[in-house]
């Protein structure tokens, strides 16, 4: 999988602990998350960094654009949870708008939900939101370094699911959405809660959980239930 990468750790290791990075000058970035605490924790956090410089922030995708209508940034650190267009949504526009801007994804969602669909979507990195914060710096310098960032545990299920990928299972037949929704009706939401989380109509949320149903070949949401629990899609 060309997203996966070889590396000597020690090397790297020994290349940070020296405060050295590959480009001149700091690196200038966008935190997109639509909690105020969660931006300002991350703020907090690479500010121990003397080559980082956080030089705008946004709460919503269209606050995205905008920012980077007026701000050169470096590299943009998304949350792949957003009220309205998700995160992986807002990816895939990115990438489409500026190609060459790498995209690290926080998420609080495990590796082992997401991180495969932010790849193919164009994502740099997949880091989750209970990682260190040498973790998370780390990553920024690497995917700055037009290199892709996946911890170990991630490269090893990457590496099985291409190994495994002729038994697709049901659940990567899903679009980003109905994937979405999938696991928020897994998590016992019911249809309003959703449509009000995402801030789309119950019309619209009915719509994905019966293409849901269909593609998944299932009838009820109780056995939506149980596969996402089966197969490790919610907690």
């Amino acid at each position: 999988m060309a997203y996966i990468e070889t590396e000597v750790y020690q090397n790297e290791q020994r290349i940070e602990e020296k405060g050295t990075h590959r480009r001149a000058g700091q690196i200038k970035i966008l935190i997109a998350d639509d909690h105020v605490l969660i931006r300002e924790g991350l703020k907090k956090i690479l500010k121990s960094a003397s080559d980082i410089n956080v030089v705008s922030e946004a709460q919503d995708a269209q606050e995205v654009f905008d920012q980077l209508g007026k701000n050169e940034v470096d590299v943009v650190v998304l949350d792949i949870s957003f009220p309205g267009k998700s995160g992986l949504e807002i990816l895939k526009d990115l990438k489409q708008q500026y190609p060459k801007l790498p995209v690290l994804i926080l998420s609080m969602h495990p590796e082992d939900r997401f991180a495969t669909r932010s790849f193919k979507a164009g994502a740099a990195g997949y880091i989750t939101k209970d990682s260190a914060a040498e973790e998370l710096i780390r990553a920024i310098r690497k995917v700055v370094d037009s290199r892709k960032y996946v911890s170990s545990s991630l490269a090893e299920n990457l590496a099985f699911n291409l190994e495994s990928d002729a038994g697709k299972p049901l659940h990567e037949t899903l679009s980003d959405r109905e994937y979405q929704v999938l696991c928020m009706i897994a998590m016992g939401k019911t249809v309003k809660n959703i449509a009000a989380e995402l801030s789309l109509s119950i019309n619209t949320i009915n719509t994905y959980r019966a293409r849901v149903l269909e593609k998944m070949k299932m009838t009820k949401d109780a056995e939506l239930i149980r596969y996402a629990l089966q197969n490790r899609l919610v907690e």
